[in-house]
């Protein structure tokens, strides 16, 4: 609801400087001059606004929204009184939140569904196994020494990827391994990791109540997805201090 809430407010924020900025002309929509600053100005807060609203579009009839900005604008007294502007705000932001949730919980039935079928696949190559868990793994390059312990701080390359291939997240990209204390990552982490020799590649497949769960993280990671890691154990053990530029 807070998110719907903020979402409105953003739109009528962005209302309200239109409505304080806009000059009335004739021309309008794409027809519209962009030469003066005051007339790119103008469109580039439409633009805004419009992007803004894009999540209630169904709910805002243009022509009202004009009348409004009008009268905003003209400082006509408002056909709808503060409670009943209030009012109804409130209750597309409540339709707003409705749909949202049942947006996501049907992403989330889908791809719960999808994960499922992937893992019972992919279980059946060669070379992957399956924990007692549900953690799926496989060697792509196995290291030599000791395995760390889910209180060891550990040091990783990792890209991480969804199961159409979507790349999430990588260490990779940005150039610059991380280094963390084991039991503070994903279940499916903490637990493969420790299958791991620093020198080993493992390709790790979380299920998703070992991963984020029906919560999901971000915008790139949904609920219930199954994630596929590729993780390079470089060392157990804080990261020594490189003192070569000292």
């Amino acid at each position: 609801m807070k998110n719907s809430l903020r979402l409105l407010a953003i739109s009528l924020a962005a209302a309200a400087i239109v409505a304080g900025c806009a000059k009335k002309d004739d021309k309008a929509g794409s027809n519209a001059a962009l030469e003066t600053d005051a007339q790119k100005f103008s469109y580039a807060i439409g633009v805004d606004l419009g992007k803004s609203l894009q999540p209630v579009k169904d709910d805002v009839d243009l022509a009202a929204m004009k009348a409004g900005l009008d009268d905003a604008f003209a400082g006509n007294a408002p056909k709808m009184d503060d409670a009943a502007r209030e009012e109804i705000k409130n209750t597309v932001a409540k339709k707003m939140q409705e749909r949202q949730i049942k947006q996501r919980e049907e992403q989330a039935a889908k791809n719960k569904e999808e994960g499922a079928k992937f893992l019972e696949e992919n279980g059946k190559r060669e070379g992957v196994k399956t924990t007692a868990s549900g953690l799926q793994y496989e060697v792509l390059t196995e290291g030599k020494g000791e395995h760390p312990k889910a209180s060891d701080t550990v040091t990783v390359h990792y890209k991480g990827t969804l199961i159409n291939g979507e790349e999430f997240d990588s260490s990779y990209s940005r150039g610059q391994p991380v280094s963390f204390p084991l039991a503070n990552v994903i279940p499916g982490w903490t637990e493969g990791v420790q299958l791991m020799t620093p020198g080993s590649k493992y390709k790790f497949y979380i299920p998703s109540d070992l991963a984020y769960g029906e919560r999901g993280a971000g915008v790139k990671i949904g609920p219930n997805q199954v994630l596929i890691f590729e993780v390079e154990l470089l060392s157990i053990g804080e990261p020594k201090e490189d003192k070569s530029s000292k």
